[in-house]
Formats: structure tokens, sequence, C-alpha cells
């Protein structure tokens, strides 16, 4: 690293260190019962008995003859404290209900830091059990914002930044868990919302190891001399055109009641930059969202970090290979042949096909633990994004369709829903090379697919990509999932292994 880059990073790791928890600014609490005087959301159906509330009868008159109009959001003037009412339907399928209230939930934000709202308490006056949880889902996930770097940033800073949710103790550890899932997204969508010039793969590395003293859980980075020993040649490659060298960042997670004899390894894609080497992008615009290219790493970060903050009972490793991919120095170029970590050899065709070649190494190594099951996520395939769109992770998986229906119910409980791309044989054969092993691009058609059937390649036990190139970066805004950075898959991971507990 050179002199002027090595100042660039230190500069860059101290802005990061200093503002690493800080960032995590919404806070989600318990209460037995709403404090007089305070902002108050109440959560109201169809059902809801008004003549019931102690409140005067002028508000009770305004919140019926509005409810008639169908008006959704409700404000009751007063000149200390603001009373909002929100009025949510349940629907056919819970999904769908619970979905709907989130919605809700980031619908009356523009509301309420209009109002200079700081702190608000909800409670749940309709027949949905859970509505209060969903509902501060969707406000603090919507309530996000990445300003750090606006010279005006505390004029433009939501005003909200405490919700409290009237419940009986039983709902306590749910909302705690809330906090923890708020804290891991809102970690995630900070990391790849990042330019590049503020987090390479040495600041990645680190940033991983602050989350870990904060949260729980040991981590160790490798550095190039020791990616070298290892023969991770896929990860050495890519990362030849770069000024910058690569890490290997493990994560461990090791609770004493841990229910998995096995560990639960997850991977994340971690290029820090991806400019497509030598086969460098040519589409307009292409390269301008290309830092979020780490978001594989950034979202498997969420949930380990989610899971010690939780103190979920699961051993769980996780491993982040990371680079930028620059057409600098040696690149390397289509046409070369690269060893990996397990000694297949592969034909480089297309240097814009590095994430596979990384991830390739990473599911290698991962074989040393003998996992019970291991899931990567990547934004591999733009061609993945072009089959789903920007509403679903295209996934595949050589592991028991018992955990594939699991893991697919869980997308549906939180809304990150996905689509089982296959791994047939067919695919694989387009992966065959005339001078290697096998080549890291398939051709023009099936992309999704034949980037999977190349890292089954590195497998040998239960095994689940997913390919979250359409949904973890956002142009525009998709409500409380956010614009830009969203961290979509980690709750869905992250419900997966709160399952996998309660399943035993």
């Amino acid at each position: 690293m050179n002199e002027q880059k090595q100042l660039q990073f230190f500069i860059s790791f101290a802005h990061l260190n200093s503002n690493f928890i800080q960032l995590f600014d919404m806070q989600i609490l318990h209460s037995h019962k709403a404090v007089r005087n305070n902002h108050l959301l109440i959560l109201a159906d169809k059902n809801t008995d008004w003549n019931g509330m102690a409140r005067p009868e002028e508000e009770i008159d305004l919140i019926k003859s509005q409810i008639k109009k169908d008006i959704r959001q409700i404000v009751i003037p007063s000149s200390s404290y603001v009373t909002i009412v929100a009025i949510i339907e349940r629907k056919e399928i819970q999904y769908n209900t619970d979905e709907g209230i989130r919605k809700a939930g980031y619908k009356i934000l523009s509301l309420i830091n209009s109002h200079k709202i700081g702190a608000i308490t909800i409670i749940n006056l309709s027949e949905i059990a859970l509505a209060s949880l969903h509902f501060a889902e969707g406000m603090a996930l919507g309530n996000y914002q990445f300003i750090e770097y606006k010279k005006e940033a505390d004029k433009e800073r939501h005003a909200l930044k405490q919700i409290t949710i009237i419940s009986d103790s039983s709902n306590k550890a749910a909302i705690d868990n809330l906090q923890a899932i708020i804290d891991s997204v809102y970690l995630a969508r900070n990391l790849v919302n990042k330019p590049f010039n503020y987090l390479n793969a040495t600041g990645l590395a680190n940033a991983i190891a602050i989350a870990g003293k904060e949260a729980g859980f040991k981590t160790e980075i490798f550095n190039k001399s020791k990616i070298t020993a290892l023969k991770m040649g896929g990860l050495l490659a890519v990362n030849q055109g770069s000024v910058d060298p690569p890490t290997f960042t493990i994560m461990e997670y090791k609770p004493k009641a841990a229910v998995n004899k096995k560990p639960i390894v997850l991977v994340g894609k971690g290029v820090v930059y991806d400019t497509g080497g030598l086969s460098i992008k040519t589409t307009s615009n292409s390269m301008d969202l290309m830092k979020s290219d780490m978001a594989g790493a950034a979202t498997m970060l969420g949930v380990i970090y989610c899971a010690a903050k939780t103190k979920l009972p699961l051993h769980l490793i996780c491993l982040i290979p990371s680079t930028d991919n620059r057409p600098g120095f040696n690149a390397f170029a289509p046409g070369d042949v690269i060893t990996m970590h397990n000694g297949m050899t592969v034909e480089m065709l297309n240097a814009d096909a590095e994430g596979r070649m990384i991830l390739g190494d990473a599911l290698s190594f991962a074989r040393q633990y003998k996992p019970e099951l291991v899931i990567d996520a990547a934004t591999l395939t733009g061609a993945a994004h072009r089959a789903v769109g920007d509403f679903a992770i295209a996934y595949l998986s050589n592991a028991p369709d018992e955990l594939k229906k699991e893991l697919e119910n869980c997308g549906m409980e939180v809304y990150e829903r996905l689509i089982e791309f296959p791994l047939w044989e067919e695919y694989g054969e387009m992966l065959k090379s005339d001078i290697a092993d096998i080549k890291n691009i398939g051709g023009t058609l099936a992309g999704a697919i034949t980037a999977g059937k190349f890292l089954e390649k590195f497998t040998d036990y239960p095994w689940i990509h997913l390919d979250i190139a359409g949904v973890a970066y956002f142009q525009n805004s998709m409500g409380y999932k956010g614009k830009n950075g969203s961290a979509f898959g980690l709750r869905l991971i992250y419900k997966f292994l709160q399952n996998r507990v309660a399943n035993g």
C-alpha cells in the first residue's frame, strides 16, 4: 500500500470507528403503560370499540367521522402533544397482513417527522395481536438515513429517534429482538452505503472486527501472505489488478448452549468495488453502484451480529473473502487459468465474473468445518435481477427439500421472498473448458443458474446460494426496505436461524 493510500485508509478507518455505534440511533422500548402527555400512536381497525376509550367525546366523534371517509391517518390536535390514529386491516393471508402493517408504519413516518416528534408510544387497539411490532418495524427500518457525508446533515436528520411499544411482559423479548434486528440492518446498510474511498477490503475487515467486539463474536483476519499460503487462487487472481491487498475474514459465534453439533457457515461476497476488471463494465452508469458489490458480506455480518446480540443458541461461522476488482497492474485476463483453493483449475473468460472466483475459495475453505449447512449471499449476477426484478431473491440449493421449504416460508413471513432456480446437470455442461477443469462463465443464457452451478462445484455439504443482485441496492425508494443499501436477506436468514433453534 503506497503512502497516500495508507493515509487515506487510516483516516477512513478512524472515521468508521468513531461513527460505528453512534449511527444506530433508533431505540425500540417496551412499557406496560403510556406516559401521560407523551406523543401517542393508536393502532385501530374496523372493530375497535371507540366508545370505551377514556378520551373526550369530541375526539371520538372526530375519529369516527374520519374513519367513515376511509382516512387511515388521523391526527388529533393538542397544544402539548400529538395523538395519531392509524387504521390497519387484516388480510386473508397472515404474511400479507403483517407486510401491510409494516408498510403502514413506513407511510406514517412523514407525518411523524413533519411534526418533529422525537419519541412516540404505540398502543394497539386492533384485533391483530402483533400489530405494534410490525408497525414499529416498518417505522424503524423506513426511518434509516445515510447522511454522514453531508455538510448540513443535522438539518436533514429525521426527528424520530425512539419508539415505545405498550404491551404486557410476554412481548418484551420480541421487542428486544426487534431492536437487535434494526441495529443489524442499520449496520449492514451503513457499510453498503459507504463509498470505496472510505471502505476498502482492509477497512471492511476492520469494521467486522469492531462489530465482533461490540456484539460478542470472534474475528480473525487473514492478510495477503496467509491467503497466498492457503492457495486461495481465486481471491488472489481478482486482487491482481488492485493497489490494495485482499483480506479473508473469519467470524465465529459459539455459545455454550449451542443446539447444533456442526456449525452453520455463512459466506458473503466482499467485493468492495467492481469495475469489471479487464472485462470492464461498458453499460452506461453500471459502475455507479459498484460500492454495493460487498452487500453479501454486509448482510452476513449483520446476521451473525444479530445472532450474537440476541444470544441465539447456534454455532455460527461466517467467511468473508474481500478485494476490489480493478484493471490495473497485473490484472487477471480473459484466457488465464487459475488454480483455486481446492486444486480445481478455472479458465477465466470474463473478469467481471469475479464474485464466483472469490466465493469458490471461501466455499472450499468451509469444508474443513464439516458444516451442517452453508449459506452464501452475493450480488452475483445481473441475470438474477433481470429474472425476478426488485421483489425477490433468486436462490439455488442442493439442500434437502424440507430445509428449502423452511427457508421459503421464512421469506414469506418477513416478506423477503425467494424463487428457486434449478441445478440441473445440463447447466454444468455449459461450464466445460477445453483447457481447464471448468470455465468461470457459461455463455449468454441462464447466467444466474450457471453461476450457481459454478459455486456448487466447490461444495460437498448441504448448501444454499442466495443471489441478491436485484435487491441489495435500490436506486428508488422501496418503502421501509429503503433506498440504496437495503440489507435485504438479513431478516430472512436470521428468521431461518431462529426457526432452526425452535425446531431443535
